[in-house]
């Protein structure tokens, strides 16, 4: 498959780019998505809630009233949860992160990305940089390819300091380089946004 080339003013370059029919436009593998994107999550996940237990309240363990005759119901410690203190196997921290093998998980990037060439969301923009790392340079970028509306991605090929502080202010702009790319955020955009040297980066990591 091939996409035409544009530049930073958002104009066609005359140029295309030919994707991997293997990354971009293969057969999604839902099932694989699911995996990866729950995995991510929950190795996102801090696990460090907490609640108190009945032994970790202070508080009298003496019975606080007679077994039988009260026409209620039994009772203990004034410890007990059922009066407050404490809760019943509460959480308690513990890791929620789980492995996944590495097959798996670029069988569901390539997945995600196949969804987004499917459903033609993919624009591919030649090299460039910001001369100032100015919100105003990534807002004009957005209006030029008409993504100012959109919930975009933009994929660099390596980290760019003027790229990343012009677009950290922009709510509907998250930029990533190549070799951090991962399914939850392709999902989550609109739009891929992909610079031209990203590409032949993300194809190396996803067939090797």
């Amino acid at each position: 498959m091939e996409l035409n080339i544009y530049n930073a003013k958002g104009k066609d370059t005359g140029k295309q780019v030919k994707l991997n029919d293997e990354i971009f436009s293969m057969e999604p593998n839902d099932h694989a998505i699911y995996l990866d994107v729950k995995q991510i999550q929950a190795n996102a996940r801090q696990g460090t809630h907490k609640v108190k237990e009945r032994g970790e309240h202070s508080g009298s363990t003496k019975k606080i009233k007679r077994q039988k005759g009260t026409g209620g119901a039994r009772s203990g410690s004034i410890k007990n949860p059922t009066y407050g203190n404490g809760r019943t196997f509460g959480p308690r921290p513990r890791d929620y992160s789980f492995k996944l093998n590495k097959k798996l998980k670029k069988i569901a990037r390539k997945s995600a990305l196949s969804y987004k060439t499917k459903d033609k969301r993919i624009t591919v923009i030649e090299p460039f940089t910001f001369d100032t790392p100015k919100t105003k340079e990534c807002t004009a970028l957005l209006k030029n390819l008409k993504l100012d509306d959109k919930k975009t991605l933009l994929v660099t090929a390596k980290s760019d300091a003027n790229i990343l502080l012009a677009s950290r202010n922009l709510q509907n702009i998250k930029v990533t380089h190549a070799e951090q790319l991962n399914t939850l955020d392709i999902l989550n955009a609109e739009h891929l946004l992909l610079a031209e040297t990203s590409i032949p980066l993300i194809e190396n990591s996803l067939l090797n």
